[in-house]
């Protein structure tokens, strides 16, 4: 008698622990780490959905969508977090997103129309270097110099991508150059911006493609003024990052209720202080303290997805064109 109720009851738990629903979301790996907003984010969307939020590291950006165009329509993910507008038409051409149905009203320097993707954060790339370092003010004069500098692979990386993308924006044909010039003052290239960025904080290099909001992060956390982004005369390139809805999610509506989550009071004022980038909607409380001394592009940079999608590969030709000789 007594073990009857007792598996009666161990029944209604392991009942009640398969009906939570589970939604899972693929993302880069500096999002899921302890310091990074995954945690934070977690906690807020599940005391309210009732659910299981899974977020999976997958590499970088870049490689967000190699590993979704791999797994297909079987994929497990329900939602991708972390591509950018360089690889948003790549992502559209293979039928595996949905529309998100996300309403907001963003605070983007951009309007923002597309409605496959919804972006929940946004920043410009940039070299960080030690403060009181003399730094180049463009391309032309970060070649022409002895400076070392770390980067990111494009083909797994939105950073390295972007950089890419910020030469070809700001030099059109004479891309090929500017990396001939440059090739000399990369000393090495990662997979993603994690390794790169740790690579220069233990000395590897002068400086690291990042953003311009990266100071903020040791301006904050560690009461450091020491870091700082060199601004470039050409203007810098920008970085808008979006997330979407997997057409074959087997968790539609709560897929749904994250993306509109993702863009509330409840997710937004988490990104500035551990994604260390712009929200998409500015926090009621607004930025904080740390974000004013932020240099300001003299120009902001950007291309258009399908204008980044054609040329994409060419670019990547360039650059490895470059870094081989």
């Amino acid at each position: 008698m007594k073990y009857s109720v007792f598996a009666a009851a161990l029944l209604s738990v392991s009942a009640a622990y398969a009906e939570t629903p589970e939604l899972t979301v693929y993302t880069y790996d500096s999002f899921v780490s302890d310091w990074g907003p995954g945690p934070a984010v977690e906690k807020a969307f599940e005391a309210q959905c009732g659910c299981d939020l899974k977020l999976v590291g997958a590499g970088d950006g870049a490689a967000l969508l190699a590993r979704i165009k791999l797994e297909g329509a079987r994929s497990d993910a329900d939602v991708v977090l972390g591509l950018d507008t360089n690889l948003t038409a790549a992502a559209k051409a293979t039928g595996l997103f949905a529309d998100h149905g996300v309403s907001a009203d963003y605070s983007l320097p951009i309007a923002w129309e597309d409605a496959t993707f919804a972006p929940y954060d946004w920043g410009y790339f940039a070299f960080v270097h030690n403060t009181g370092a003399t730094v180049p003010t463009d391309f032309k004069s970060l070649g022409a110099s002895d400076l070392k500098i770390v980067i990111q692979d494009p083909r797994s990386s939105t950073p390295g991508l972007g950089l890419l993308m910020w030469v070809k924006a700001a030099y059109g044909d004479e891309a090929p150059a500017i990396w001939g010039d440059l090739a000399d003052n990369v000393v090495t290239v990662t997979k993603g911006w994690s390794e790169a960025y740790g690579l220069f904080l233990e000395g590897e290099a002068d400086l690291v493609l990042s953003y311009t909001t990266s100071p903020a992060y040791h301006l904050i956390a560690e009461e450091d003024a020491g870091k700082a982004a060199a601004a470039f005369d050409e203007g810098h390139y920008m970085q808008v990052e979006v997330a979407g809805i997997l057409a074959g999610s087997d968790q539609p509506e709560l897929a749904r209720d994250f993306m509109q989550f993702m863009v509330s009071e409840d997710f937004q004022p988490i990104i500035p202080t551990t994604n260390w980038m712009y929200p998409s909607v500015t926090p009621a409380a607004g930025l904080p303290a740390g974000f004013e001394p932020l240099i300001t592009p003299a120009e902001s940079l950007l291309l258009s997805a399908d204008e980044a999608a054609a040329l994409s590969d060419g670019a990547l030709g360039e650059w490895l064109d470059a870094l081989s000789q």
